[in-house]
């Protein structure tokens, strides 16, 4: 085993993402997974809410203190950070990245949570990769080396398979033939897509930056990668005629929340933007709310 894939294990075990000694007597006892679950849309919390009324808890959420933290504080591991966020900002998307060495004769296939898209025209995407470039993931390396990725979206048809993927296995080992998903190829990029994906992204890298650690200057803590999108694959039961949107029932797409912990969408709630002049302006005890900006809000 190389020393960065030591690293990495060594990092795994410091941070203790998984709680359970025994995780398979743990999932044992509990309820199986309900494969009926339908995506259903529900009303809101509270349908009847209207401008100034503030949270729908009826004020419950005021009662409770905080406890503010400084991420730097003397002592604190830069571990308890990255668990506080990941168990904080949730649910977080997956970006399935699938990259191929430049030479060709390496490949890799692994999930990120810290993925995003942050423009549509272009179609700008970002992945964040833990550690710098001294000691860069198989995916970063390759999509440096190569200029191009695939990111899939993770649905719950091939979670098991996807979570496989995350295994410490030594560059050069295939996680494709490991979690016996299937590589589909591709038009604009030389990495495959994943046949099993209900939405698939193209991509060729745009640019990198690296991030140093406050806690230990020097030492290089992540790399943000951005990533322009060149081809779309969507299965075609889950577009619309249109091809601008993918229906959620069939998407199923999985969530990362914190630990070792999955999240599965199967209900949601529509809520119009409201416009300020229907909102506002014809309405009267609304008008009575308009102040002007102000301090301490």
């Amino acid at each position: 085993m190389s020393s960065q894939v030591e690293q990495r294990a060594d990092a795994e075990k410091q941070i203790q993402r998984n709680p359970h000694p025994d995780f398979k007597k743990v999932e044992g006892s509990r309820e199986p997974f309900d494969s009926e679950a339908k995506w259903n849309i529900k009303q809101t919390v509270k349908p009847d809410w209207k401008l100034g009324d503030g949270a729908n808890d009826g004020g419950a959420s005021l009662k409770i203190p905080h406890v503010e933290i400084d991420p730097y504080e003397e002592g604190r591991p830069a571990a308890f950070n990255y668990k506080l966020l990941i168990s904080g900002i949730v649910p977080r998307p997956i970006g399935f990245v699938s990259t191929r060495s430049k030479d060709g004769k390496s490949t890799n296939l692994a999930p990120f949570s810290y993925t995003q898209v942050i423009n549509h025209d272009p179609p700008m995407f970002i992945i964040g990769y833990a550690g710098g470039f001294d000691n860069a993931k198989d995916s970063l390396k390759n999509l440096t080396e190569s200029g191009e990725c695939v990111i899939n979206i993770i649905s719950e048809h091939f979670i098991e398979a996807a979570n496989a993927t995350s295994i410490n296995a030594p560059y050069g080992v295939s996680e494709w033939a490991l979690s016996g998903l299937t590589p589909a190829p591709c038009t604009t990029v030389k990495a495959s897509r994943v046949r099993e994906a209900v939405f698939s992204v193209e991509g060729k890298l745009e640019s990198t930056k690296e991030f140093e650690s406050r806690a230990t200057p020097g030492k290089k803590t992540g790399v943000l990668a951005i990533i322009e999108g060149t081809r779309f694959w969507v299965r075609e039961d889950a577009i619309n005629q249109e091809r601008n949107l993918i229906d959620p029932a069939i998407l199923r797409p999985m969530s990362r929340l914190g630990g070792i912990t999955y999240g599965r969408v199967t209900e949601g709630l529509e809520l119009p933007r409201p416009d300020y002049g229907e909102a506002v302006e014809h309405n009267e005890e609304a008008k009575r709310l308009v102040k002007p900006k102000a301090d301490n809000q």
